[in-house]
């Protein structure tokens, strides 16, 4: 069965995504965006979940469920509202782990 691509957040910054194919679940912050990704990223039909900066950090117990399985990968993306820096922080991180300091950002 192949997987999809979804995306969780606010309905400005999401509804262009369906333009291009990917499956669109829009809501706000809070209770309502954990029982999102919860459901979505339960159902097994998508590979990579992008979630809003603002999903991203009211979900931090859902995302702890999902950051040690290959799938689906739960992938911060700043919204309208603005951003935060957390894709970058993340992916600083994994860079840091993986070759023992940051070549990439240098922060």
């Amino acid at each position: 069965m192949a997987k999809n691509i979804a995306v969780i957040g606010d309905s400005e910054s999401i509804k262009g995504f369906s333009a291009i194919g990917i499956d669109i679940y829009p809501c706000t912050e809070g209770d309502d965006a954990a029982h999102l990704l919860r459901n979505v990223a339960d159902s097994d039909r998508y590979a990579i979940i992008y979630v809003t900066e603002q999903v991203y950090s009211a979900c931090e117990k859902e995302r702890a469920r999902y950051s040690e399985r290959i799938t689906p990968a739960v992938i911060p993306v700043p919204g309208v509202i603005g951003n935060k820096n957390t894709g970058r922080a993340r992916l600083s991180s994994f860079v840091e782990k993986a070759v023992g300091s940051d070549i990439i950002f240098n922060d």
